[in-house]
């Protein structure tokens, strides 16, 4: 009969306990559930103004309204990109800060000596905000008609035929590289400073090859400057459905395209990961959204979180064997 009251002392203690533990775990449940609590920071990796500048400023203010709380940018460039992908892994996983970024990302590890983090293991993929493919074209007086023609004279011809891009290391100029590995010709590269004196250099027909992004030469297409021979993407190209793409006219494992995306660092909870992707997703889909990322030269691609992953499992490797084959490494 004694040990009736101590039993009921620990059935009391073992019950108090229990429901503590309920609490704490609908108090963290909640708490998940309030995300997010405060401002948001997207750190983009390159200066204002830039196409992934453009991009992050067309989604934060609607993406600030869908959480009730500020989306704000912080522009941290340098490096080609490698300081403010740095600073967001740095930030750590609590869902308030996010990286905004080209195909840099998946291009620097290979690239660029210092390029320190991991594609894989140092953030979470959100979304991919937009992306577009990359165009060869030849200058309007050129005799060169197609991509076979292009392809057909620089094997006759090796060595003599000449091309250019924005420069070393952009996804246009890797586009170049990996047709000439997929095809076995050989072009000589002509370097510029930058994408406005190597379309000089084409429009004054200096050079038998430009490859740049699409969005960029649209204007020049448009005008009939420079004559549009094929495209990197995987089907042709809804602007310019006369033009093949390269996986059409047989150079297989070609296709390549600029992508802006956004990402979480590692550690950031997976309903934080889930409420963005959503949430972005819907922003995507609304028709004001995209025909801003149409005028500003940046279709919208939306894809979430297990595309973008495949994404950039494939163009990794992809792109440090362009690299590596090429002999590009930047200290």
């Amino acid at each position: 009969m004694s040990n009736l009251p101590r039993a009921g002392r620990i059935l009391r203690r073992m019950l108090s306990a229990m429901i503590l533990i309920a609490a704490a775990g609908a108090t963290c449940s909640a708490a998940r559930a309030e995300y997010p609590e405060r401002q948001i920071t997207m750190i983009v990796c390159f200066p204002a103004g830039g196409g992934t500048d453009i991009a992050a400023r067309l989604i934060n203010t609607p993406l600030g309204e869908a959480l009730g709380k500020p989306v704000i940018i912080e522009n941290r460039g340098g490096a080609g990109g490698n300081i403010g992908i740095a600073a967001a892994a740095r930030a750590g996983g609590d869902g308030y800060t996010l990286l905004v970024c080209s195909s840099a990302y998946v291009v620097n590890p290979s690239l660029y000596a210092q390029a320190t983090y991991d594609p894989f293991k140092d953030f979470v993929p959100v979304m991919v905000i937009g992306a577009s493919p990359n165009a060869f074209v030849v200058p309007a007086q050129s005799d060169i008609k197609t991509m076979p023609e292009l392809i057909a004279k620089a094997k006759a011809n090796p060595g003599k035929l000449n091309w250019t891009s924005p420069g070393a290391g952009t996804t246009p100029y890797l586009a170049g590289e990996v047709l000439k590995l997929r095809t076995g010709i050989n072009m000589l590269h002509i370097p510029f400073p930058g994408a406005g004196p190597a379309t000089t250099a084409v429009l004054a027909g200096q050079v038998d090859l430009y490859t740049a992004n699409i969005g960029s030469l649209m204007a020049l297409i448009d005008a009939g400057k420079v004559r549009p021979i094929a495209v990197t993407s995987r089907e042709r190209w809804p602007d310019l459905p006369t033009v093949p793409s390269l996986e059409e006219l047989g150079v297989k494992d070609a296709v390549s395209d600029t992508f802006q995306g956004i990402y979480a660092p590692a550690g950031t909870p997976q309903p934080v990961i889930n409420r963005l992707a959503k949430e972005l997703a819907l922003i995507l889909n609304r028709p004001d959204i995209r025909e801003k990322f149409v005028k500003a030269g940046l279709p919208v691609v939306a894809e979430g979180p297990e595309v973008f992953r495949a994404r950039i499992a494939r163009e990794v490797p992809m792109y440090k064997d362009i690299i590596d084959k090429a002999g590009l490494k930047i200290q």
